[in-house]
């Protein structure tokens, strides 16, 4: 696997601190170009006024403001960034629409922010903003509802990989936990959840089916087949093998429920690890 640019929307939440220094020991690890983007949540409305009151609308206080983040950005995590090649950017919009549309432009391999799903209410919440990325980009994002500040670089810690599959859309998922546990010389656990015992694909069937997918995409690793809620399921079995990391896939579908399904969305706000959805 190769990452050669990984975006870090920058919100100066709590959970940014933790999500910084993951981000961080990514970009370190793999060599790649780190952009710290902030989005001043300020738009100007579009006011209807009489045609005497027309006019120019003043946005220097934007200006001023942008500036005064940049500052604040310029002065982020000094030592955590220390040795990155790191780009800070500051813009104003619509944070959602503004990471979505700047991923979309810059085509980063990685997006690394929190759900800001945290503490007793975490399962919950899931930010609209983080919900909004999911929903909306192709690149791999890498969320945790959990993500705080760590004494120890993630990176050192990543031995098992959970890569929970949906039997419509596992090849995606399957390739980027192959990648990603090759470089730490990680296991690859591979899970899926028969929801329905009476469904088209029973637990044999979906134990075979897995495994010819493994075959052919070259991925070792053990396989859980379990009956019940995919997010349970997950959370369960990165429990109990003490994953460092979960992969999900995303729909390739658009549409009304877009490429993030409740169930992903779930897993991201249960999982006991980061969450990358692919």
């Amino acid at each position: 696997m190769k990452l050669t640019k990984i975006l870090l929307p920058v919100d100066f939440s709590e959970q940014g601190d933790g999500a910084v220094q993951q981000a961080a020991a990514l970009a370190r690890h793999f060599h790649a170009e780190l952009i710290l983007l902030h989005v001043n949540p300020i738009q100007v409305a579009a006011l209807m006024l009489p045609a005497e009151f027309s006019g120019p609308i003043d946005t220097g206080w934007i200006t001023a403001l942008e500036a005064q983040q940049r500052k604040e950005l310029d002065a982020y995590h000094p030592a955590d960034l220390a040795g990155i090649d790191v780009r800070k950017l500051v813009v104003t919009g619509d944070p959602a629409a503004s990471i979505v549309d700047f991923a979309h432009s810059e085509k980063p391999d990685l997006i690394v922010m929190p759900t800001h799903g945290y503490g007793p209410f975490r399962r919950f919440l899931l930010g609209s903003v983080a919900a909004k990325v999911l929903h909306d980009v192709d690149t791999p994002v890498w969320t945790g509802a959990h993500l705080q500040k760590n004494s120890q670089p993630m990176w050192k810690r990543i031995g098992k990989v959970i890569c929970a599959v949906d039997l419509r859309m596992a090849e995606p998922a399957l390739l980027w936990a192959r990648d990603f546990a090759s470089e730490f010389k990680a296991e690859v656990i591979v899970v899926h959840a028969v929801e329905d015992r009476r469904g088209p694909a029973s637990a044999a069937e979906a134990h075979e089916y897995i495994r010819c997918l493994q075959r052919k995409l070259a991925v070792a690793g053990e396989i859980l087949i379990e009956e019940g809620n995919p997010a349970q399921v997950v959370q369960a079995a990165a429990n109990r093998r003490n994953a460092d990391l979960a992969v999900i896939g995303r729909s390739q579908r658009e549409g009304v429920s877009g490429r993030f399904r409740m169930n992903a969305y779930s897993i991201v706000r249960d999982a006991p690890c980061p969450v990358v959805s692919v």
